[in-house]
């Protein structure tokens, strides 16, 4: 019997990690800020990722942490004061991007396993050979790895885990190595600190070369010429379960609750053959984006761009997650994001189970139980909403607009 595909989802923080579980993810990763790729707007300081392994145990999943910074001499400096947090929490695996690490994690931290990041940027069976020579038992591909790749490293080194991005942001660079942020802001993308100047808009262009020319659509707000589509290859799982691959792997940790849920659900569902592709399509939809974009799975030396803008905005918002849930009441309380009003027409996106829409009666705050005519979010209000169907914590709320 074939093993079961796992569905990696993103943990920003501990609500993410704690909504992507519900929504079906079979694992989370997120790092520590010092050796994190994503050092902003990380919480998960020792405390925090303490508390995030506790619950992902509780659950019967896995959690992976993120050591994949490019280090300088002076990180090495602090990685040994991480060995004693890192022994404790007993990730599933590290994810590492540099041979330095690697070799102190193999010294250090033997016990532990250990995958290869994206940022490494193998591509090819040898590559793939050599890192599972010391002691890589998971490699995560560079976007740019094709098909055919694939199907050749699960080949040439079957014993070699093979994890892929489906879903997320992609990088106008090659898989992350970008000095554009550092340049502009003083901010390296390589430690972490991504400020993701590819999304801005730009007025200026460089000078044309002799004999080349590289087109440039521009309106009176500027161009987004470096400003990719986002990956989504829904419609694409059983080729990359065939080929070899045995996770599929989500961007997102600086994403919203709101898009941890609805993709996660999505290929949840999809994996699980709950509802037709198409179907699942349309849900993607929903949740801002900048297009879609198949990558380089099929072979193009090239990554599609939106050009227009810096992201197509959805025809829904997002309005509110439910965050306590009394069954015998059937009433929610709901954290609110965006404002809310009785009689809006809302959809409830459940964990594990239906959507279902329903118009707001009435709602009550929370800390008084008085009936209100608005809620609004950014305040941290939180409401009471009797709803027509079960609605566990988890759940999020949207709006058409």
């Amino acid at each position: 019997m074939a093993a079961k595909i796992e569905l990696l989802a993103p943990a920003g923080d501990l609500r993410k990690l704690k909504t992507a579980l519900a929504f079906g993810a079979d694992a989370v990763y997120f790092g520590l800020p010092a050796f994190s790729l994503r050092a902003r707007l990380n919480p998960f300081d020792e405390e925090k990722a303490q508390e995030a392994m506790t619950y992902v145990r509780q659950q019967g999943r896995r959690a992976y942490l993120t050591f994949n910074i490019f280090p300088h001499s002076r990180h090495l400096k602090e990685l040994s004061k991480q060995v004693g947090l890192i022994s404790e929490l007993q990730p599933d695996a590290l994810i590492i991007s540099d041979p330095g690490i690697l070799s102190f994690i193999k010294s250090e931290l033997p016990e532990i396993p250990r995958h290869l990041s994206t940022q490494a940027n193998c591509t090819n069976w040898r590559a793939a050979k050599f890192w599972h020579e010391q002691g890589i038992e998971r490699i995560i591909l560079a976007r740019e790895t094709t098909l055919e790749d694939i199907k050749e490293i699960h080949a040439k080194v079957p014993g070699l885990g093979l994890e892929y991005f489906v879903h997320g942001a992609m990088c106008m660079s090659y898989s992350g190595r970008c000095i554009l942020s550092k340049w502009l802001t003083g901010r390296s993308a390589n430690l972490g600190d991504c400020v993701q100047p590819c999304r801005w808009k730009y007025h200026l262009t460089e000078e044309k070369r002799p004999g080349q020319y590289i087109p440039v659509e521009q309106d009176q707000h500027g161009t987004y010429i470096m400003n990719s589509q986002d990956l989504c290859l829904l419609e694409h799982l059983d080729e990359l379960r065939e080929a070899g691959i045995s996770s599929f792997k989500i961007e997102g940790r600086t994403k919203s609750v709101y898009y941890v849920a609805n993709i996660v659900k999505a290929y949840r569902q999809a994996l699980d053959e709950a509802r037709p592709i198409f179907e699942l399509r349309q849900e993607l939809d929903k949740i801002t984006n900048r297009g879609y974009t198949k990558g380089f799975l099929f072979g193009e030396e090239k990554c599609e761009h939106n050009f227009t803008d810096s992201h197509n905005i959805a025809d829904w918002q997002f309005v509110g997650e439910v965050i306590e849930y009394d069954e015998k009441k059937n009433l929610a309380k709901i954290k609110v994001h965006n404002e809310i009003f009785p009689g809006d027409e809302i959809e409830f996106v459940v964990p594990g189970g239906d959507n279902f829409e329903q118009k707001l009666e009435s709602m009550q705050d929370a800390k008084n139980n008085k009936k209100i005519s608005e809620a609004h979010g950014g305040a941290e209000q939180e409401i009471l909403v009797k709803t027509a169907k079960t609605a566990p914590e988890f759940t999020v709320l949207r709006r058409k607009i």
